[in-house]
């Protein structure tokens, strides 16, 4: 099997499950255009722990770690199955790094991992299971602690880092219209970062790109791009999922390292 690309997706709000828009039909060309991996790993925002956690569940659960949406969010279900033999694997991967990881074997699919993956692969027939994003992480750590994983990257395992190419939370409940100038800036940074190869500009993002702390005030849905960076097999080639700029100042950006993709045309769509 050849080695698969890491991928970098901006899972917006829970709404994004139900309103995929550009960056929904993105992600389902990719999971079209994609070799079948035997399983996808996710690195989520949403699940931190203090020390590295890899779920081992065969069963992850559908998890709703979010309030005040749709009533119809909390019906949805992703029920894909764990893979408890690759989450193994990648835990002895951390291990040998020197990570001190630990198997979950209850934990589920939180929504920066089942939501994307709703579009990614709609049949929920491609095992996936997490791997927590440990707390306090710094991006060259972040950046290492994808490298820890990489190798699983030639035994068949999708690595994915989801998290939000912006993610200003007080700004998105203040209901912001109109497409945020600094979302499109710090994106438009990113984005030749990314298309250039440049590993160290992107490690050193939060301190240089333009609108840096407005666009992150915190640093962890920004982290699994650098996890994911260092999982790739390369920073080049790199393919661009541009998703547009959403509620204002959620950008939907997504990233593909390691491989350069020829989607299909797509258009935005309004309801999954």
């Amino acid at each position: 099997m050849n080695t698969l690309p890491s991928l970098f997706v901006s899972h917006g709000a829970p709404s994004y499950a139900l309103e995929p828009g550009l960056a929904g039909a993105q992600l389902g060309a990719l999971g079209r255009a994609l070799p079948r991996p035997r399983a996808v790993l996710v690195v989520s925002p949403h699940w931190m722990t203090h020390q590295a956690a890899v779920a081992t569940s065969p069963r992850p659960a559908t998890i709703h770690d979010f309030g005040g949406f749709a009533p119809a969010l909390y019906d949805l279900a992703y029920p894909a199955p764990g893979e408890p033999a690759l989450a193994g694997r990648a835990l002895a991967l951390l291990q040998a790094e020197g990570w001190n990881a630990r198997a979950d074997a209850q934990r589920g699919l939180d929504h920066g991992a089942w939501v994307p993956l709703m579009h990614l692969f709609p049949q929920a027939d491609v095992p996936a299971f997490q791997v927590s994003l440990p707390a306090r992480l710094q991006a060259q750590a972040a950046f290492d602690f994808g490298r820890a994983l990489a190798p699983l990257a030639a035994e068949g395992v999708l690595i994915v880092g989801s998290g939000s190419l912006t993610h200003n939370l007080y700004e998105f409940r203040e209901h912001h219209a109109g497409e945020a100038g600094y979302a499109v800036a710090f994106t438009e940074w990113v984005r030749e970062a990314v298309q250039t190869g440049d590993v160290a500009r992107l490690v050193h993002t939060l301190e240089r790109a333009p609108h840096a702390q407005r666009a992150h005030p915190t640093a962890e849905h920004f982290l699994p791009l650098l996890v994911a960076l260092g999982a790739a097999p390369a920073a080049l080639p790199a393919t661009v999922l541009p998703g547009g700029v959403v509620h204002g100042v959620l950008s939907m950006e997504s990233y593909v390292f390691g491989e350069a993709i020829a989607l299909e045309p797509v258009a935005a769509l309004e309801t999954a």
